[in-house]
């Protein structure tokens, strides 16, 4: 039976009248593949139903927190106990406490942690934080990595900006980001350069360790180990953005997976079970600077909600107690794909993947970097896109994302998707 999306086309006309451009974020718009967003009325597993109850296997997972599915069972029935006792209280409770441990116990690095209500509020406050901490004012970021909507950080960033040819945010005023300082992923030299023209005046250098932004990028072996050689030799402060990686690439995120240590860490999405949320945190020293225990400013209403906590717990004690198994079986369901999609011998695109996390570029070359990835051909990647969805396959609207997996993505679901592909890639006269 042939699909239709006439429900969903209808309530986007609605949307578009309400929303801005029909959409609550803009990488949710299907502008980018020429098409328009499905609108989901229940997801399940792996498995998304729209409201014209089209099924389709979900490799967007929400953009990342989704590691066990959708809708786990314990997740949702930690959450309803902890909705009967209140939605939010402006006030301290004891969770709180637990998942912090949690988090620090698994992300060494993270001595205090400091709970917020999303990674771009992570993010910004960790800078703020390293600002303060060191008495310096500039920052290096890297192109393509993207560390929320955060104004003196939306310069060259990935995701959705890229997606809509807009490497910068208008409405920032130029001194806002006078003190960002931009730099080529991948490329030390590139970066030792930016260190000893700003000598005594990067506070932090901020990156996303395996970005996941500008669709997935892998480091190069004794990338990250040499950035924290530079760091410390120029006196600058690291900050891990993994708000995508920490908890996803392992259960101590890439810093553990990579065996390093930064002094902050930034993350989100997994640690909220599929509910808002975020965190920073890191040496103990730097994080006492935070109010009320020191001068530097970080407030937020419903930080540390007892809903989203809750959710968290719960999820992080799933992947702890199965972790041994758990991401190995992930890294062995993106190997699958990737290596069976590579068998056909396409020469026309190229596959990252690392753990949980895999893209496909429409590029013969090697992805290494945000330049490498403004090559790739989005206009093949819509129509590769639009075709999987009509096959019922929920890839993200955007060359420039990863697809995610999860523990509920079962061996049908792979050999369904890894043929699909396959026949797309065909369809399209890739070689």
């Amino acid at each position: 039976m042939k699909r239709t999306t006439k429900k969903s086309n209808i309530l986007f006309k609605k949307a578009t009248k309400l929303i801005p451009g029909g959409v609550n974020s803009p990488v949710r718009s299907f502008s980018a593949v020429d098409s328009s967003p499905v609108f989901i009325k229940k997801a399940k597993g792996s498995y998304l139903f729209d409201e014209d109850n089209n099924k389709y296997i979900d490799y967007i997972g929400s953009f990342g927190p989704l590691i066990l599915g959708h809708s786990n069972s314990s997740i949702i029935k930690s959450a309803s106990k902890a909705m009967e006792k209140g939605t939010t209280y402006g006030a301290c409770h004891k969770n709180e406490i637990v998942l912090a441990k949690l988090i620090s116990e698994n992300i060494k690095s993270m001595e205090m942690v400091r709970l917020t209500s999303s990674g771009t509020e992570a993010t910004m406050s960790s800078i703020r934080l390293a600002r303060a901490f060191t008495g310096k004012d500039k920052i290096i970021k890297f192109e393509g990595c993207y560390h929320g909507h955060v104004d003196h950080l939306l310069v060259k960033a990935g995701s959705g900006l890229t997606t809509f040819g807009s490497p910068s945010s208008p409405g920032i005023p130029k001194d806002f980001t006078r003190n960002t300082i931009i730099c080529k992923f991948n490329d030390i030299k590139n970066l030792e350069k930016a260190l000893k023209e700003n000598k005594k005046t990067v506070a932090a250098i901020i990156l996303e360790p395996v970005p996941a932004n500008m669709g997935l990028i892998i480091p190069k072996v004794g990338y990250l180990e040499s950035l924290m050689k530079l760091a410390k030799k120029y006196k600058t402060l690291v900050i891990f953005d993994e708000v995508i990686s920490g908890f996803r690439l392992s259960i101590g995120g890439a810093q553990s997976f990579y065996n390093l240590r930064p002094d902050l860490t930034c993350i989100g999405k997994v640690i909220g079970g599929g509910f808002p949320i975020g965190a920073f945190g890191g040496r103990k020293d730097i994080m006492s600077m935070l109010s009320p225990s020191g001068p530097v400013y970080h407030a937020g209403t419903l930080s540390g909600n007892p809903v989203a906590v809750s959710a968290g717990i719960k999820t992080l004690e799933i992947l702890k107690k199965r972790k041994a198994k758990l991401y190995k079986d992930l890294d062995n369901k993106g190997k699958y794909i990737k290596e069976q999609v590579e068998k056909k011998g396409f020469k026309s695109i190229t596959i990252n993947q690392l753990g949980s996390m895999l893209t496909i570029f429409f590029n013969s070359n090697k992805i290494e970097n945000y330049s490498d990835v403004l090559k790739c051909d989005t206009k093949i990647y819509g129509a590769f896109f639009n075709q999987l969805l009509s096959s019922g396959i929920m890839l993200a609207p955007s060359q420039f994302e990863a697809m995610f997996l999860s523990t509920e993505h079962s061996k049908e679901d792979l050999d369904y998707t890894i043929s699909k592909l396959i026949e797309a890639l065909d369809n399209l006269g890739i070689k």
